[in-house]
């Protein structure tokens, strides 16, 4: 995910809980009356489990790393049995009703608020990880509207949507007879939806995977033609650094806003989608490349965490944030490689990656308490304290992550860099199988060097300066601080071992680990 504002700041991907085979969720969302800003919710269900006595409302979602209790925007919650009857429900908590009787009920329903236009004092909810229902176009994800019983987490589920005449519904979810379908609550929240009149679309295909783009406008500056063109480079880079995409399909989201009074905006990853919401202004090519900039690092998330996740984030839990404190991989490692495959694709020239570097050097030192570790930035994310340094993942983030890349090059003579780490990772793990939360060091230990256990203790799990200047020097890269910044200059004679391993490192070290 990344949050917009005056600095550039840049899913964790929750999988099912175990459910009854036949247990299912069948939700309708009723949004014929925009102009409230409010959706009627309705579920179906054959009946509640026993256990089931406390109904629950997300107090956060997978990867956006803060706090948004989305009960305060439910009203009027009620529950009946088959013959219309009210069953009892008591409100517990910001979001948790209890159910009086659950095995009578078949019908709970509710209304809820978008976020976008709901005044709250504390605990703003992000833009793109929200809801926004309007006169003639909707941004939806499902946390923010959906409630559920927890032991039914993991049953399917169906989805309706009533809207008005003329809107068409853009997601990464499969339509199917009865509405779009999902394995389990948990892939719902992890597929958001646009849907209104005027929507543009286009569709490329990235390592033989179809990507579509879905764009909202007011304006009617950007579409999704024009976002295609812009975008296709960094997508054919992206394949090619990646390898074949690890999806089926892929889907940008994009509602293009007037600026905001808060001047929050951003964009929020997904394992087959990402969405975005960002400032309507007329279309450029620096606008393009900006837009592209941002689609690179959440495109990048179908690796991580999509295929590389700790335990933390295969089973979520939407009650009480648990956090991971490998946010160092799931957001430091993919702010790098959003760069790094720029550069390597040959959409940014080396003095511009290492401009970027310099810049995220400079931000780190000026922006943010450095006493942080990485390690405490991700146990401290879901914390009023710990959200005021949550951008430097970005920073010192995407940094070390870069700097893992050169020792990890260093250590293997080459043959292997974190891309190639990365890679390998995501192929003997996966989708559905996390890595233990409390291994992945010496995981990647055994796999590479016990040396960078102490690269992970000093500058990840510690809060040691990080070696830009000695790292960038094996490369022969000098990192020059004077009176006009931070900045790198690439010496014309490097020697022949700073040669050697500058030809890896812009490679990435492709080569796979033993």
């Amino acid at each position: 995910m990344r949050t917009l504002s005056h600095v550039t700041l840049s899913l964790a991907l929750g999988l099912a809980w175990s459910a009854p085979a036949a247990a299912q969720l069948h939700y309708t969302v009723d949004l014929t009356s925009p102009a409230t800003h409010t959706a009627a919710v309705t579920l179906r269900v054959d009946s509640l489990p026993a256990r089931d006595t406390v109904f629950q409302f997300a107090a956060t979602a997978p990867g956006t790393y803060q706090t948004m209790n989305i009960g305060r925007f439910v009203l009027d919650l009620q529950a009946t049995d088959a013959r219309g009857r009210q069953v009892p429900v008591r409100r517990l908590s910001v979001n948790r009703w209890r159910i009086g009787d659950p095995r009578r009920v078949r019908q709970v329903s509710w209304h809820v608020q978008d976020t976008w236009n709901a005044v709250v004092t504390e605990f703003p909810v992000y833009v793109m990880a929200g809801s926004e229902i309007a006169s003639d176009h909707a941004l939806l994800n499902a946390h923010a509207l959906l409630g559920f019983p927890p032991s039914m987490q993991g049953a399917r589920v169906t989805l309706r949507l009533l809207h008005p005449p003329g809107w068409t519904v853009e997601t990464a979810l499969r339509e199917g007879s009865e509405g779009y379908e999902a394995a389990s609550y948990d892939e719902l929240v992890d597929s958001p939806l646009l849907l209104g009149q005027g929507l543009t679309t286009a569709t490329l295909t990235v390592t033989g995977v179809p990507v579509r783009i879905a764009a909202y406008t007011p304006s009617g500056q950007i579409t999704a033609p024009r976002l295609a063109d812009a975008m296709r480079g960094m997508l054919e880079a992206a394949g090619r650094f990646i390898g074949r995409l690890p999806v089926e399909r892929y889907v940008f989201l994009y509602r293009f806003s007037p600026p905001r009074p808060d001047g929050i905006m951003g964009a929020w990853e997904h394992g087959t989608s990402s969405e975005y919401v960002l400032q309507d202004v007329p279309f450029t090519e620096r606008s393009g490349a900006g837009i592209t900039s941002i689609a690179a690092h959440e495109f990048f998330h179908v690796v991580t965490p999509l295929n590389v996740h700790s335990e933390i984030i295969e089973h979520f839990n939407f009650e009480t944030p648990t956090p991971s404190a490998h946010l160092w991989l799931y957001e430091g490692v993919t702010e790098w490689a959003s760069d790094k495959m720029q550069q390597e694709g040959g959409l940014q020239t080396l003095d511009a990656y290492l401009g970027e570097v310099a810049q995220k050097v400079r931000v780190d030192r000026l922006r943010f308490d450095t006493t942080y570790s990485l390690t405490r930035l991700a146990e401290t994310s879901f914390t009023t304290e710990g959200a005021r340094q949550y951008g430097n993942i970005y920073m010192r983030g995407a940094v070390i992550a870069g700097l893992l890349d050169i020792r990890l090059l260093q250590l293997s003579g080459g043959r292997t860099g974190l891309r190639a780490l990365v890679r390998d990772l995501a192929r003997d793990y996966g989708k559905s199988r996390p890595f233990p939360e409390d291994s992945l060091f010496s995981i990647i230990a055994a796999r590479t060097s016990p040396e960078v256990l102490d690269f992970f203790a000093r500058y990840v799990q510690g809060a040691e300066h990080p070696p830009v200047r000695e790292s960038y020097a094996l490369l022969g890269i000098d990192l020059v601080e004077d009176a006009q910044g931070v900045r790198f200059v690439v010496s014309p004679n490097p020697t022949d071992e700073q040669r050697s391993l500058r030809e890896a490192w812009l490679r990435s070290g492709t080569a796979s680990s033993p």
